[in-house]
């Protein structure tokens, strides 16, 4: 394969623009080796096939698009990565949604938005179902960019290596015990709908009470970003909450969200 593999500037602009007009995803140079490698990868079982050509297949081909936007995607999870926002989300966040909702809807609704290979909206799922006392039930909605991600999901199949993280007590209600891991059971598994979904793009989602979006607006640039938030602010209903990731944050964005910081951790929120 050799040179055909490499890429020059023009291709790398190319292929940068389709990434960020299509999912918002922003490659620079100093991130181009992660897209010229991954691109590597993709053309190593395709002889024959040069970057120049790859480029027509994927305008042309909506699926083969997604699948090489899988392949660029950065899919790092664990369950209750960053126990600082579950400690927020039960200690601050559900007890204020009771309160505010007290006598009208008895029904969370959750959006994890980027989440990969389901980790975090299963963790959500766990400890909404240990902490919401009876009438309060939840619903999640989880989706990522990734359909790979998303199959992993839905199976709810986790190799030995994979369930660190995860509370033995936890682990026993709500997992059962398979060849070489663990699989979640079919009650917790039926809490969350898994969706494909891009971020650039509405999601139809509306009302919801708590948005995850972790770890995945560090990939966009201000523009992006902002549209991101602003859809967020759309999908929420009048007093609801946001994650990001640690890393992240809202300031200097022309955004509503308002910042709050917990005794646990900081978040956003909606409150209008």
């Amino acid at each position: 394969m050799g040179d055909v593999v490499f890429f020059n500037d023009a291709d790398f602009e190319q292929y940068r623009t389709l990434i960020y007009n299509e999912s918002g995803i922003n490659f620079t140079a100093s991130n181009r080796s992660i897209l010229e490698s991954r691109l590597k990868e993709r053309l190593r079982d395709r002889p024959g096939v040069t970057v120049k050509n790859y480029y027509g297949s994927i305008t042309k081909d909506k699926e083969e698009f997604k699948n090489f936007l899988d392949s660029i995607t950065t899919n790092l999870t664990r369950f209750f990565r960053n126990q600082a926002h579950f400690d927020a989300l039960e200690h601050y966040v559900v007890p204020e949604l009771i309160k505010i909702k007290r006598g009208g809807l008895t029904t969370f609704k959750i959006w994890s938005a980027g989440c990969s290979t389901g980790e975090e909206p299963y963790t959500i799922a766990m400890l909404m179902s240990e902490i919401l006392p009876p009438p309060w039930k939840f619903e999640i909605v989880a989706s990522d960019i990734s359909l790979k991600c998303l199959m992993t999901a839905k199976e709810g199949f986790y190799a030995d290596t994979r369930i660190a993280g995860i509370p033995d007590p936890y682990l026993k209600k709500y997992f059962n015990k398979a060849e070489g891991g663990y699989k979640v059971k079919p009650d917790l598994m039926s809490k969350i709908r898994f969706d494909y979904h891009n971020l650039k793009n509405d999601s139809g989602l509306r009302n919801l009470d708590v948005v995850f979006c972790r770890n995945v607006i560090i990939y966009f640039d201000e523009a992006a970003q902002t549209t991101v938030m602003s859809r967020f602010w759309d999908s929420m209903a009048s007093k609801s909450f946001l994650f990001i990731g640690h890393s992240e944050s809202l300031f200097g964005m022309d955004t509503k969200f308002e910042f709050i910081k917990t005794q646990w951790a900081t978040l956003y929120r909606k409150f209008t």
